[in-house]
């Protein structure tokens, strides 16, 4: 599948390599710019897992008409559990269910229509320098080629090929196990819960209605067989019966992947979990992976600079600090702080979606100021573990 290409701002293709959602965002994004653009993708054709997300309402803004394709439920209240105690929020804005099945042929279509090239059955080999920017070696049915350019964006996923063949260090991931069940009598299709087990995992276990018949119940865990355990004991304690398995391997961020490197005269870049732009509170990152397309989009666009990548940076950062606090929480923890969630505080995780994480940190803190305390313990308690290890 190829489309006639649009002449472009330079001779060569900036070339994308790895056809996923941050990959094929980042190629609609540059090619409405006037770029040429080249898609590689080393399936034969899309045939992306099926795999239920949560995003927020900022995921409309984002992708427009064909948003629409991909959402296949809205969520508008969450409920937060632990050792007994519970705590209901209802979202001003709903969050939104998507498939990523049906998310990735459409962000292609929009790719293509905006003047992108697809090359299918490409699989990226190595990089390196030549005279003016970049030689990319690809297999394509079965034959070795080159291909120039002078740019690369490499969108294969936390195990990059790109970034590890031009140098960067490899990104840590954690499991993610997740079951499609039947939706609970007791849940309605609009409300998501969430469980904090401790004893479990440092993150948590969820239930997301995909519609008023089935839900996907899943847990991110620190070491795949324990969490695989741990949540089949979770699945018979709350009586709901696997139909079907699924699972990835999630990168995990731990500060700040620049995503630019210069080799000779060319630029590679990273998008999406290949520079591990994910939320680690929420373990989320469709929006800020998208956010990250847009920022190197920019930075190809307007010779390297990019005001969206500085506040990603900023985004994620705040994140990481408040997975810093809860990720040594202990049941106690947990049971505190849904105690804390009044009426003001939980009217600001309302109103305020989790993909503006500075501004809602603020106003629950400031609504409920103890959340500091309990924050700075958690922040405590991980500096002494890591003392302790030393």
């Amino acid at each position: 599948m190829e489309n006639q290409l649009r002449p472009g701002r330079g001779e060569r293709e900036v070339i994308v390599v790895g056809g996923s959602a941050a990959g094929l965002f980042t190629a609609a994004s540059v090619a409405r710019g006037g770029r040429r653009v080249r898609v590689l993708e080393s399936k034969p054709q899309f045939e992306p897992a099926a795999r239920t997300l949560i995003v927020t309402d900022h995921f409309r803004s984002q992708m427009g008409v064909s948003a629409r394709e991909s959402i296949i439920n809205e969520i508008r209240r969450f409920e937060l559990f632990t050792d007994g105690r519970s705590a209901q929020v209802a979202l001003r804005k709903p969050d939104l269910i998507i498939e990523r099945s049906l998310l990735i042929p459409a962000l292609a279509r929009e790719a293509q229509q905006a003047g992108a090239r697809l090359s299918f059955d490409t699989r990226f080999l190595g990089i390196g320098p030549n005279a003016s920017g970049l030689r990319v070696e690809i297999e394509t049915n079965g034959k070795r080629e080159e291909l120039h350019a002078d740019n690369v964006v490499g969108a294969d996923g936390a195990a990059s090929r790109v970034a590890r063949a031009s140098g960067w260090p490899p990104i840590e991931t954690v499991p993610l196990v997740q079951a499609i069940v039947r939706l609970p009598k007791d849940c309605p299709p609009d409300t998501t819960r969430v469980w904090f087990v401790p004893d479990d995992t440092p993150y948590f276990y969820w239930l997301i209605p995909e519609s008023a018949e089935r839900a996907a119940v899943g847990v991110i865990g620190e070491n795949g067989v324990q969490t695989k355990r741990c949540f089949e004991r979770f699945l018979e304690k709350k009586h709901m019966e696997p139909l079907e398995w699924q699972g990835a391997r999630i990168p995990v961020y731990r500060g700040w992947v620049p995503v630019h490197r210069q080799i000779g005269n060319g630029e590679v870049y990273l998008v999406g979990d290949a520079a591990a732009q994910v939320k680690v509170s929420t373990v989320g990152g469709i929006v800020t992976g998208f956010r990250g397309a847009l920022g190197v989009a920019q930075a190809l666009l307007q010779d390297g600079k990019s005001p969206e990548l500085g506040a990603l940076r900023r985004e994620l950062g705040t994140h990481w600090l408040i997975r810093r606090a809860l990720h040594h929480f202990q049941q106690k923890d947990y049971s505190q702080l849904v105690d804390l969630l009044d009426a003001s505080t939980r009217q600001s995780l309302g109103e305020i979606n989790r993909d503006e994480s500075a501004r809602l940190l603020w106003n629950v803190v400031r609504r409920q100021p103890r959340l500091v305390l309990l924050g700075l313990r958690g922040l405590l308690m991980g500096k002494a573990e890591r003392c302790i290890r030393v």
